[in-house]
């Protein structure tokens, strides 16, 4: 039975003759991996022929629902809180946290703000009066930053943080204090008077100016207050804390200032001073035992002399500390200054944040462009800020990214025959894509996926270039369908010979993201699940939309309209004769023939009345020279591919000739078959093709060797900011990190003290730990508060022995002696609190320096609230915070006698500072070593855990490579099995094209490499369009981790897939799955097995050698099995002979010649 012509422009009196369907068989084993891998393609055969029949419905339909989706993009969330971004839900680091914050609310007790200056000309010493000035003068500028919100005037005295306040029973006082108290700033000027000029407290005092810290003598203004005002208990505070004079006993930058106090040592030799002399060792704040910034925190580049003298420096550091927002709100909250409007914890931190951006504006502009130094300033804002810039999305770099995919689709996809154009299909291609991209990030936001800056910056590019890929293959396959296909089942062949190749793809993708989620890092996790998401939604698109738009083109080419301008006829449209099979009449082919060309000679007329062309083919036979290429004697031209429709007739002058022009034939196809493979498979570009991979190959092993972890915060930061200079010059000169040791609660801390001082010894023999200086003690509140205790017992023993302190009586003693008096009666005993007999048969610190387990948290509560500079400094956090207790030493009723002790403690910490941490590797050992220094704490009955931004950003990298190999095995074994059970054989997962052809291996290679070449190099040069955006990005991560990766992976996988694979498979590859088997006929004898690859065909002892070549085709076709809904077509009963398209088929393979044609 005739199979139904395909567009209907027949002859009216054209038969089809009789032929039956030549007999396929399948080779060996594999017919049942054959057989169901036919099942799955009639399948999409099914799907192709069902969208074709409605294809207006589906189109609509799927637009519909991609548009749907895509709406959700707006309740997209984008995540910009580095915790979240880096930190895995429920590992140890967000335990910790977690904890951190039920007990305290809030992480961090302040914010930093920096200064860093560096001098413009290369390793120039910055420790000179010039360079200090200069850094005065920014510094100053900074520091009288105001911003005005809600009505109120904020300045950095209002919202700096403050160490440690002291209560005053005074009241006078206690305000004075508070005005005057100092902000906590470490600069190098503290070493100096000018240091002075930062504070900005003042108070006044009848009969004296302002007070200032400029002109403040704390010794001399005790004096002056002591007759008005009992300040003894505060005298003894500022002497504990060895306030002294405060600034103005310290030498002047600038001894010539008028300001400069007489107190000054150089005040009146008017010499300059020794600035390395004296920044040697650190500066100290008002607070000389409390308050010492050490020489690591101020300098930078700093070089010694033989003797450990410090010589110079290249950089000076000054850092402003405010109160976190939290501490803001409670410090006013209930004041008079914002009763009125309202004042919440939010509006706290929208000043703080407002201050930080003023401040940076400020310092970065505080000095003139000429000058010989450079300020860099930065804040915890300014972190804030550019991550919500890195994760805002580029909406130029989009819509130029895809308008160059759109370009580039239609560009590649028009042709000069308007039949076979598809450049609208190639814009809506990419429209269907994007549309997908959106509709896929829309899925992800309502499925509460948040997103990031990856997300925004990489994925809409990166899901671009990867859905294009498939709309090439599809377009590509829909042009080479085999000739004589009807018209109601194009879209299904295409579905049935592409369709297995884009599942493999896009589940493959899929099944790699789905696999990287399983990284310990929220960012990449998202940004995985989120990628996973986006190729389905692309696949979808690709599988059920695009086809529907491939059937609306085939209609529009069926109609002969313009491709793109479809409301226009083509000028040029041809009618399409079916060429008839011919025979080779009595001619037998010779025996010794290794290749068989197609060549049809066709004549072309136009009619006159129509002005359309008329395709002639005269049934003949055509022999050729044999080429002289040794690989072009194997290789079969596939139908259609050398089908070169000439349109001429000689001696008829009255028609014309239609013949288009080289460049018009030329394509990739074309290339691959005359010239790539030939070049290809020859045998020495082989061997030269396996050693530069092999060389590839060990050279790409050895560079995985030097891979290195990390990721440096200049990475995420655009070039040529000034947030980026910062950054570069504090990883360069202060590599500093605050961390804290916390020790949790479900342990005595009382009974544990041994055990808390062995893990401060451990912990402080780590490498990356910045000792203190030897004449300073440890910064721990376990250290102050048992040397506050032994201070206050040396005042008893002294009182005790003078006489001043009796069993019955302490007034006459000192403030301490008094103290120790009331702590040493202590029990612990609810029902017997006091014992006065313990007066001299105990210590506060016992010889072993233990602080008695029953004295312990009565005097906790005692420490805190006699010594708010020792607390403060020690940065304890106490939790539950101890209890306030008010020492009076002229109490006569005894109530002060009972001091309620503190409840257990939850919540406490040890401060360090971690120095010399530069690589990943750095960071790791030092978090090794802590993890471990805690783990042998823990033996004894200590919990703790080690906090602070080391441990929080670079935690994952201790199990980052374990987890990425483990997503990598996995990967390849899923990838494996997918191919294996899509395709129901391994090899098949190498090249179908190879397996599905015939002869030899090069000559299968080189089949399969025509068939390829142009969708994957369409394919990938759309994902290098795609990625081309990513190289226009500001960010360093971008570019760095995403562009020039992706980048060069996408290079190596089209020379593996191109070059590689194809000399591979000559060499090493499968059989074929299929042979083809001729009918035996008189004319053509019955071929014998196929020997080195070729096929042999009988004895024509009349033709010479040297035309030992004739041109046929041949058509390998796996049918599926019939399938519900398939378009069946009855078979016919005799063979055909005919230029049909292969498989593998190129796209010149219409056998339409159509042109313009000139009037008669």
């Amino acid at each position: 039975m005739a199979r139904p012509p395909p567009l209907g422009e027949l002859p009216p009196g054209y038969t089809p003759p009789a032929r039956s369907a030549a007999p396929q068989i399948l080779a060996g084993s594999l017919q049942a991996p054959l057989w169901l891998r036919a099942y799955f393609q009639g399948l999409l055969f099914s799907l192709g022929c069902g969208i074709q029949r409605h294809c207006g419905k589906v189109l609509f339909l799927g637009l519909l629902a991609f548009g749907a989706l895509a709406l959700g993009l707006r309740v997209a969330i984008i995540e910009t809180d580095l915790e979240q971004l880096w930190v895995e839900a429920g590992s140890r680091v967000s335990q910790e946290l977690q904890y951190t914050k039920e007990k305290l609310g809030e992480e961090a007790a302040y914010t930093s703000q920096m200064l860093i200056q560096t001098p413009r000309q290369e390793g120039e010493n910055v420790l000179t009066p010039e360079a200090l000035g200069l850094h005065l003068q920014a510094a100053v500028t900074a520091s009288k930053v105001q911003v005005s919100l809600y009505g109120k005037s904020w300045d950095l005295n209002k919202i700096c943080y403050k160490s440690g306040v002291p209560l005053i029973e005074n009241g006078m006082i206690e305000r004075m204090i508070e005005k005057l108290f100092p902000c906590v700033i470490l600069t190098p000027l503290d070493c100096f008077w000018e240091g002075a000029k930062l504070q900005g407290g003042s108070a006044y005092l009848p009969g004296r100016p302002d007070i200032q810290w400029t002109n403040l003598d704390p010794e001399q203004l005790l004096e002056e207050l002591g007759p008005f005002a009992s300040l003894e208990g505060f005298r003894e505070l500022l002497d504990k804390a060895q306030v002294g004079q405060a600034y103005v006993g310290r030498p002047c930058l600038h001894p010539d200032d008028l300001h400069c106090p007489s107190s000054a040592p150089n005040h009146h030799s008017r010499q300059a001073p020794n600035v390395a002399q004296e920044l040697s060792g650190g500066c100290h704040g008002f607070s000389h035992k409390f308050m010492h910034w050490q020489e690591e925190l101020l300098l930078g580049g700093m070089a010694r002399d033989p003797q450990g003298q410090l010589l110079r420096a290249e950089a000076l550091q000054s850092t402003f500390l405010l109160m976190s927002p939290r501490q803001l709100y409670e410090h006013f909250r209930g004041d008079y200054q914002t009763h009125d409007i309202g004042w919440s914890e939010e509006q706290a931190g929208t000043v703080l944040q407002a201050w930080q951006r003023r401040f940076v504006q400020l310092a970065q502009e505080a000095l003139p462009g000429n000058a010989s130094q450079q300020i860099h300033a930065f804040s915890s804002t300014t972190l804030d800020d550019i991550l919500h810039a890195f994760s805002e999305v580029s909406a130029a770099r989009v819509v130029g990214g895809y308008l160059l995919m759109l370009a580039y689709a239609c560009v590649t996809m028009l042709r000069w025959d308007c039949a076979q154009s598809q450049g609208a299909v190639g814009l809506a291609g990419v429209l269907l894509v994007a549309l997908a991209v959106a509709s896929g990030l829309g899925l992800c936001a309502l499925l509460g996926i948040a997103f990031n800056a990856a997300t925004t910056q990489v994925l809409p590019f990166l899901a671009l270039g990867i859905g294009v890929d498939d709309i090439f293959l599809l377009a590509h396959a829909f042009t080479e369908a085999p000739p004589g296909t009807p018209l109601q089942e194009r879209t299904g062949e295409c579905l049935q010979r592409t369709g297995t190749s884009v599942a493999l793809t896009s589940i493959n993708n899929m099944v790699a993201f789905f696999m990287a989620a399983l990284v310990p890092i929220p960012a990449l996790r998202a940004f995985s699940l989120q990628a996973a998401v986006v190729v389905g939604c692309n696949f979808a698109a690709v599988m059920l939309v695009f086809p529907a738009v491939l059937s609306l083109d085939l209609h529009r080419r069926h109609c002969q309209r313009l491709d793109v301008l479809c409301c226009f006829s083509s000028p040029c449209s041809a009618r399409v004769i079916q060429i008839l099979p011919q025979e080779l009449g009595d001619r037998t082919v010779p025996v010794g023939i290794a290749h068989l060309t197609a060549t049809v000679q066709a004549f072309a007329h136009c009619e006159a009345s129509s002005q359309h062309v008329v395709t002639i083919l005269p049934p003949q036979a055509h022999l050729v020279p044999p080429p002289s290429d040794p690989l072009a004697s194997e290789l079969f031209s596939p139908g259609g591919s050398t089908r070169d429709l000439l349109g001429q007739e000689e001696g008829t002058r009255q028609k014309a000739a239609c013949k288009s022009l080289p460049c018009a034939r030329w394509n990739l196809a074309h290339f691959a078959r005359s010239q790539f493979a030939p070049l290809l498979l020859q045998s020495h570009t082989k061997a030269m093709v396996l050693v530069l991979s092999g060389a590839l190959l060990g050279l790409s092993l050895y560079g995985s060797t030097l891979v290195q972890d990390g990721l440096a915060l200049t990475d995420v930061v655009p070039r040529g900011t000034k947030e980026h200079a910062f950054l570069s010059a504090q990883l360069r000169y202060f590599s500093l990190y605050e961390v804290a040791l916390v020790t949790q609660g479900g342990f005595d801390y009382a009974h544990s003290q041994r055990a808390l001082f062995d893990l401060h010894q451990r912990f402080s023999s780590l490498k990356a730990v910045l000792p203190p200086p030897a004449t300073q003690a440890p910064r721990t509140w376990l250290h102050y508060y048992r040397n506050w205790l032994q201070g206050i017992q040396a005042a008893f023993d002294q009182d005790w022995a003078s006489g001043r302190i009796t069993h019955h009586s302490y007034r006459n003693g000192s403030e301490d002696g008094a103290l120790a008096y009331k702590l040493l009666i202590q029990t612990g005993d609810a029902q017997e609190p006091l014992d006065f007999s313990q007066l001299t048969t105990r210590k506060l610190v016992d010889k072993d320096g233990l602080i008695p387990p029953e004295l312990f948290y009565v005097g906790l509560t005692v420490w805190v609230s006699s010594d708010p500079l020792g607390l403060a400094a020690s940065q304890a956090n106490f939790y539950p915070p101890p209890p306030e207790w008010l020492h009076d030493k002229y109490d006569t009723t005894g109530e002060n006698l009972r001091i309620p002790a503190a409840q257990p403690l939850e919540f406490a910490q040890f401060p360090f500072l971690l120095h010399g941490l530069q690589k990943t590797a750095d960071f790791v050992e030092t978090i090794e070593g802590a993890r471990a220094a805690c783990a042998e704490a823990g033996q004894a009955g200590v919990r703790a855990y080690p906090s602070g931004s080391p441990f929080l950003f670079w935690e994952q990298y201790l199990g980052l490579r374990r987890c990425f190999l483990l997503a990598v095995c996995i990967l390849l074994v899923c990838t494996f099995l997918v191919c294996a059970l899509l395709l129901l054989n391994p090899w098949a997962a190498s090249l179908i094209g190879f397996l599905t052809s015939q002869g030899s291996r090069n000559l299968r290679a080189a089949r399969a490499l025509e068939h390829t070449l142009a969708p994957v190099t369409d394919g990938a040069v759309s994902t290098l369009l795609g990625l081309l955006m990513l190289a226009g990005s500001n960010f360093d991560f971008i570019v760095r981790y995403f562009f020039v990766v992706l980048t060069v992976l996408t290079l190596l996988g089209l020379l593996h897939g191109l070059v590689l694979l194809p000399v591979l498979l000559s060499i090493l590859g499968p059989p074929p799955e299929v042979v083809q088997m001729y009918k035996e006929s008189p004319e053509v004898l019955s071929p014998p097995a196929a020997q080195g690859g070729g096929l042999r065909w009988g004895v024509a002892p009349t033709l010479p050698q040297s035309f030992a070549r004739v041109t046929t085709s041949m058509t390998v076709a796996l049918r599926p099995p019939p399938l519900p809904g398939a378009y069946v077509h009855p078979a016919s009963e005799e063979p055909t002979w005919s230029p049909a398209a292969t498989p593998a088929a190129s796209g010149s393979s219409n056998l339409s010649s159509r042109g313009p044609c000139p009037a008669t």
